[in-house]
């Protein structure tokens, strides 16, 4: 069992929590940023836009690997230290992959802040809880998660907006900027935050015996991965209603994420309301119905920005319950099974680029199908986990 301490008086708790929904919101903005200048990005170093999108899988799939063998081995350092350090390096790595001549070095800086993100994240959503008392826990992490979703309401389309008026460099190198100025403020506002317990390897797989758990972490992997499909290929997917447009572009990752914001809001109120698999099931619908329906539009950019609100709004509401469901399962290991979401998060992330880069070929439409095709295999799997057992395997003798 994990306990937390509460750290600070609650009159400066909710400034340093912002603090960090600011870091997270540079993460976000960082992994997502991509998708709206592949392009440009691909141009400028001399490489293919499916070539420059394997640097979101390494990305992905560092943080995804490192972060729980990260949490473990750094246990018992400084929650400060770790967010500092980790937040410095996605400065350093965002610095470089700007200032990258060609896709090796560019894929270099990815890496490099995947390392920081890796330090980061565990840190960062341990830190925010820690803050306040027991009760008010849940609306910390609702700040700092709000971060993450504000990225792409903001972050992604401002960062598509500065790069079609200057450069992709100039996006990328005002976000390292503000990076480094939130490694210090992190260090700074952080700096006694308890280390707290945390749980060893053997526990954090042992949960994975729980068939359900298993099945809404699938749902999670292949719910990103759906989405990351179409997200990261946004150029091209428009590119017929756009006209390659980065302005028309932004505007329509505006529209998405101004709808996942009120969608994040709606998911948490219906989750409490009615519950998490009534939700979840309407939610990844409204996702998978949304792709299918922009593979048939295709010369209409009213068409695609309702379509792209509609399916902003499926995608963030679909978060709270996938994880009120994980929480659910068992609420005594409800902290290790959300570490394993944000990994399944992060191996959707991986995958989208690779299976995009398949697709790509074929035309840019057919990520749509693609993409509904694993939102209703993600809706199919979490309703399947409503009627299974609890466990599929008895735990080791």
């Amino acid at each position: 069992m994990t306990f937390i301490e509460q750290s600070y008086p609650l009159r400066g708790a909710y400034l340093r929590i912002t603090v960090i929904a600011a870091a997270l919101f540079v993460v976000g903005t960082n992994a997502f940023v991509i998708a709206g200048v592949l392009p440009q990005i691909a141009a400028g170093i001399g490489a293919s836009p499916g070539a420059v999108s394997y640097s979101i899988s390494w990305y992905a799939v560092v943080v995804a690997v490192l972060a729980p063998i990260v949490s473990v081995l750094f246990a018992r350092a400084s929650r400060a230290a770790l967010m500092g350090t980790g937040m410095a390096l996605i400065a350093a790595g965002i610095a470089l992959s700007a200032l990258a001549g060609d896709l090796a070095l560019f894929t270099a800086g990815r890496v490099v802040a995947a390392l920081g993100g890796a330090a980061l994240m565990p840190a960062a959503m341990a830190a925010a809880p820690a803050l306040v008392p027991p009760e008010q826990r849940g609306r910390a992490l609702g700040v700092v998660g709000f971060g993450f979703i504000l990225s792409t309401a903001i972050g992604s389309p401002l960062g598509t907006a500065l790069a079609s008026l200057g450069s992709w460099r100039a996006a990328l190198g005002s976000l390292a900027g503000l990076a480094a100025v939130l490694a210090v403020a992190l260090a700074l506002a952080t700096r006694t935050v308890p280390t707290g317990v945390v749980p060893g390897l053997v526990a954090r797989f042992a949960v994975l015996r729980d068939v359900r758990i298993g099945l809404a972490l699938l749902t999670t992997l292949l719910f990103t991965a759906a989405f990351n499909l179409v997200y990261i290929f946004s150029s091209a997917v428009t590119e017929g209603v756009t006209g390659g447009s980065g302005t028309a572009l932004a505007t329509l990752l505006l529209v998405f994420g101004v709808a996942g914001v009120i969608g994040n809001t709606l998911g948490g109120v219906l989750t409490d309301r009615l519950g998490a698999r009534p939700t979840a099931l309407v939610a990844l619908g409204l996702v998978a119905l949304s792709l299918a329906a922009l593979y048939g539009v295709t010369d209409s950019y009213v068409g695609t920005a309702a379509l792209f609100g509609v399916w902003g709004l499926g995608g963030a509401a679909a978060l709270v319950p996938i994880q009120h469901r994980l929480v659910d399962c068992d609420p005594a290991v409800a902290g290790v099974s959300l570490s394993w979401y944000s990994t399944a998060m992060y191996l959707g992330i991986a995958l989208a680029p690779v299976v995009g880069a398949s697709v790509l070929p074929y035309g840019a439409a057919w990520l749509d199908l693609v993409g509904a095709g694993a939102a209703a295999a993600a809706l199919a799997l979490f309703a399947l986990g409503y009627v299974v057992r609890r466990r599929v395997a008895a735990p080791p003798a």
